[in-house]
């Protein structure tokens, strides 16, 4: 332990020295007076650290300078203000009388106990005032943080510095590398601002363990064209080859070869497709119990979900609603009946079977190519390598629901969101499953475009968008017990359903939610830490960059992400701007297969 401690203490005096201990400060915050050769360069962001006793034993703090202040008293004095007001300075005065004040928030302590690690401890006196403050490096965390660094995980630099800010995401399952339970996480910002190119790295983070599955609802396609090779934009993340190389076996299903199972979906898809509006039945009660006596005498007649595009089940619908029986359950007058039956008669019955009828009914039709029902898929999924000598690891699902892959096939937002509330049902149903045979999950859902899933207000006649939402509120608030985490990809804070925000426990904020409404709940979440907000706003937009190289994509992460910020607080970096450092960091070896 001798040579690890002598160790540390060398890597740390031949780092730059920001500082020291200043007046007042407290355990929530300090005050560091910063020396006159640090005082030129940047400092707001930068990572720093100090040694100090506590019971006994040698502890090591770090934390992020929040702020600095220039004080000059005498330039506050209002004689001296007139003057120079009248000279523009006073050179007994000014600049050589500025003192500079940071202020720090300390977010990780630990404490060297004589044994080979450094354990947690906390911040529990304040350190005397001349306790020299040093500029943190990478060499300074790797000494430190030894012990973990294989569990190690990089998204990008410390905010405006040079070091590599250490984060890990742990599994879900118990046992080395695991956090016993699942996470909820939040990926926050505007348009622009990097978070589906860092939701794909901390996909990567969670892909680095073989027995964790991972499942993608894709409603735009962004996550599937990265995982077929189809990158685009200047951070082009070969998400396949990366994947493959680490041993996880790949799916994309898409609209295309996703089969529909069940007699609901199918009442829920006619119901909103053209095809009874054409025959004179609006949106309302009547439709609704059309579809529902359509689906049930189809049922009961032995037809097969996957076998309606054919035009023999056409023809025994048709032949359904010609009966005086059924039209008479949808229609209690006579006048709206007879109009029905005219409106069938005067049909052309190849144009309704072709235009209205077929596009719906591909959406459950098996034998498309790769085809697989939901529930045969998710099964797959959460059942492919859990046997507990499997040398195989646990897949990777993108389920694409983006329109460009419905050609041919009836398909808007609302069966979207009909289609996604399956998958969700039937994940949720899947996790019961495996929590009563005493299995944890342990997967990971990751969600694109969650304001749109789940908002906090909702179109009152706007049934398929509730029923998305109620689920996933009630998901984020009981699968975590299953090993069943879900991380949340979205545009705004304030439109998301508070519900699940409460849920969340690893939070990443980019640029955009600094004004009205987004950053009234950003400080919500955040609390009082008004000078990490203060520093949140610093935030420059990325596409303000000269070029694409220069480009900043900052973040500010909130929870348990970090052996840094144990204690709470928040962290800030700058995302790495470049796939080869992102590579490089973290160790990945690319492969030649896609």
């Amino acid at each position: 332990m001798e040579i690890i401690t002598e160790s540390v203490e060398q890597t740390i005096s031949q780092t730059e020295r920001l500082g020291v201990v200043g007046s007042p400060s407290s355990t929530s915050q300090l005050a560091m007076d910063i020396l006159g050769v640090a005082a030129g360069r940047k400092l707001v962001g930068e990572l720093a650290l100090f040694r100090f006793p506590q019971d006994g034993l040698e502890h090591y703090a770090i934390g992020q300078i929040m702020e600095v202040e220039l004080r000059n008293i005498w330039h506050e004095d209002p004689t001296m203000r007139s003057l120079i007001r009248q000279r523009g300075r006073v050179d007994a005065v000014s600049e050589r009388q500025d003192t500079h004040l940071g202020k720090m928030i300390v977010s990780a302590v630990f404490q060297n106990t004589g044994s080979n690690v450094y354990e947690p401890s906390i911040l529990g006196t304040v350190p005397c005032t001349g306790t020299p403050i040093h500029v943190v490096t990478d060499e300074v965390l790797d000494t430190i943080l030894r012990p973990y660094q294989n569990q190690i995980y990089y998204l990008g630099h410390v905010y405006g510095s040079k070091p590599k800010l250490p984060l890990w995401f742990k599994h879900f399952d118990k046992g080395p590398d695991g956090a016993g339970e699942a996470y909820h996480i939040g990926i926050f910002g505007k348009t622009g601002s990097g978070k589906s190119v860092l939701a794909k790295m901390v996909l990567l983070a969670y892909a680095r363990y073989p027995k964790m599955a991972l499942l993608v609802i894709d409603p735009q396609g962004e996550f599937a064209k990265d995982i077929q090779g189809q990158t685009s934009g200047e951070f082009s993340l070969p998400l396949g080859k990366i994947l493959n190389n680490q041993g996880k076996k790949t799916v994309v299903m898409t609209v295309r070869n996703l089969v529909l199972d069940t007699w609901e979906l199918f009442e829920q898809i006619l119901y909103e497709s053209p095809f009874f509006e054409r025959l004179s039945i609006p949106k309302g009660d009547n439709r609704e119990i059309a579809c529902n006596i359509l689906a049930e005498k189809l049922a009961k007649a032995r037809v097969k979900l996957a076998e309606l595009y054919q035009p023999v089940s056409f023809e025994k619908a048709w032949s359904l609603l010609s009966d005086d029986k059924v039209q008479k359950v949808i229609y209690k007058s006579e006048s709206a009946r007879e109009r029905f039956a005219s409106m069938l008669e005067e049909a052309d019955k190849n144009e309704f079977y072709n235009d209205y009828w077929k596009p719906v009914a591909e959406l459950f039709r098996e034998d498309r190519h790769g085809a697989r029902s939901v529930n045969n898929a998710l099964g797959w999924l959460l059942q492919f390598g859990r046997e507990k000598d499997s040398p195989n690891a646990r897949p990777v699902l993108v389920v694409d629901l983006s329109r460009e892959q419905a050609k041919g096939m009836f398909w808007n937002d609302k069966i979207q969101s009909l289609v996604i509330k399956r998958l969700l049902d039937a994940l949720n149903a899947n996790a019961e499953y495996y929590y009563l045979q005493g299995q944890n999950l342990n997967t990971l859902v990751i969600i694109d475009e969650a304001h749109r899933l789940a908002p906090r207000e909702l179109p009152r006649d706007d049934d398929a968008a509730k029923g998305v939402r109620s689920i996933l509120v009630d998901a984020a608030r009981t699968t975590r017990k299953y090993g069943l985490g879900w991380l949340f990809i979205s545009q705004t804070l304030s439109s998301l359903d508070i519900e699940i925000v409460q849920q969340m426990r690893i939070f990443f904020f980019g640029f955009g939610l600094g004004l009205g409404q987004e950053y009234q709940a950003l400080r919500q979440l955040v609390g009082s830490s008004g000078n990490a907000l203060n520093l949140y706003q610093l935030f420059r937009d990325p596409h303000s960059a000269f070029d694409m190289a220069s480009r900043q994509y900052s973040f500010m992460t909130i929870g348990p992400v970090s052996p840094l910020s144990f204690a709470g607080t928040p962290l800030f970096f700058n995302a790495f701007n470049a796939v080869e450092a992102f590579l490089e960091a973290n160790n990945f070896r690319m492969s030649s297969a896609p």
